[in-house]
């Protein structure tokens, strides 16, 4: 469940002037774009919705399961990884708007036995900043999903794995992407609204903003509801929960046809809980990374608190990747985009919003990693917006 990369800017609605930033829509192009892509990176299904001013772009490529007739589209669910983190966070700013919490509380005064707990703040956790271990990245959770994907996950099991190692920082001194940031502001949000974070998101988010298709399901449920797509990854689970490169072989053996990807559409996703176990469609998550960049979910006070949460995450570029509060955003020219990404064993995914210019960017496919190493959904999201503005982001 590794972050994606994209871009976003600072204030909201598209003007005249701003759309002078777009090329001339052609969606026969975008089309031959995505199936060429597609091919080259032998994937069984992908969906890409893309909204602009200019027009809009709704293709389902290959099938929602390998040897299939049924196409994607807008709403075929899948799981939607970490973009469940702009959710968690969401719900989290929200208590802070309530009065519930302060960002720069301990984390102890929520959660027991946290390393450096009394140091690292709520703050830090939503930045990716508290230099916790990352439960991920633990070997025995990548074999444990290999050999029983059917394993229902609590919550302090995760944790229990990443805090009996070291810590990598003191808290707030660099970035790191961390999934036991995100499964501890679950546990959070749980206590002080006395409710499962499936209800939370349900009350809070998806049922205000009319997400029809999208749910946080049970920590005992395996299964997507209709119409669905399977995801699929080459060899061990552990490929999608660390940066780790393929082997020559199975590189060779996978695209000689001698090796098809697995099918682990139905690993119990309760490992990912607050950091990635949502699943959604298309459709829902344009409405939702519209409305959470919209200022549609935060006060005015918390939508600035949020924003300028967003700060380089390599100090020495500070016009590279910026992180947040559940929120990546990334320049190129006078555009910028608001986004986050999901990956985790079958699928990978990209959702970004450009409020200046009023694009939105929804991409899923049901393969985690190319052969090639590179999140699949990423390398169509760049393909994609190099042919929406006249200023590249592959330039």
């Amino acid at each position: 469940m590794l972050a994606i990369v994209v871009v976003v800017a600072c204030f909201i609605g598209g003007t005249a002037e701003a759309a002078t930033n777009l090329k001339p829509f052609d969606s026969v192009v975008l089309r031959g774009i995505v199936e060429a892509t597609a091919k080259e990176l032998m994937l069984p299904g992908t969906m890409v919705l893309l909204r602009t001013p200019r027009g809009n772009f709704h293709y389902g490529y290959g099938a929602t399961e390998l040897g299939g007739t049924q196409s994607p589209s807008s709403r075929t669910h899948f799981r939607a990884a970490s973009n469940t983190k702009t959710m968690t966070a969401a719900v989290i700013v929200l208590l802070a708007q309530e009065g519930k919490l302060r960002f720069d509380e301990p984390v102890s005064k929520y959660v027991e036995g946290v390393p450096n707990g009394n140091t690292i703040t709520i703050g830090n956790l939503l930045s990716m900043r508290s230099g916790l271990y990352n439960y991920t990245s633990a070997p025995e959770l990548g074999e444990s999903l290999d050999r029983d994907p059917a394993r229902v996950w609590a919550p302090q099991e995760l944790l229990a794995t990443a805090f009996k190692r070291p810590t990598l920082f003191a808290p707030g001194e660099e970035y790191d992407y961390c999934n036991t940031n995100y499964a501890l502001l679950g546990l959070i949000a749980e206590k002080l609204e006395g409710a499962p974070m499936a209800q939370i998101f349900q009350e809070r988010l998806f049922g205000p903003l009319g997400m029809t298709h999208t749910l946080l399901p049970a920590s005992t449920s395996r299964t997507i509801p209709e119409p669905y797509s399977h995801g699929y990854l080459y060899g061990s689970s552990s490929f999608a929960l660390v940066d780790a490169p393929y082997p020559a072989d199975l590189q060779a053996a996978a695209k000689a046809g001698s090796l098809r990807p697995n099918d682990d559409t139905n690993q119990n996703p309760s490992y990912a809980f607050a950091a990635g176990g949502v699943i959604s469609t298309a459709e829902d998550l344009a409405i939702w990374i519209r409305a959470l960049v919209g200022s549609k979910v935060f006060d005015g006070e918390h939508q600035r608190q949020w924003l300028d949460s967003l700060v380089p995450q390599d100090p020495s570029r500070p016009r590279g990747q910026k992180y947040g509060y559940g929120i990546s955003e990334i320049t190129f020219g006078p555009n910028s985009v608001y986004f986050h990404g999901g990956e985790m064993p079958g699928y990978n995914s990209f959702m970004g919003y450009d409020p200046v210019n009023d694009v939105t960017l929804i991409i899923w496919t049901s393969l985690t990693i190319s052969l090639d190493g590179k999140p699949p959904a990423n390398t169509l999201m760049l393909k994609m917006l190099d042919q929406v503005y006249r200023v590249s982001p592959l330039q």
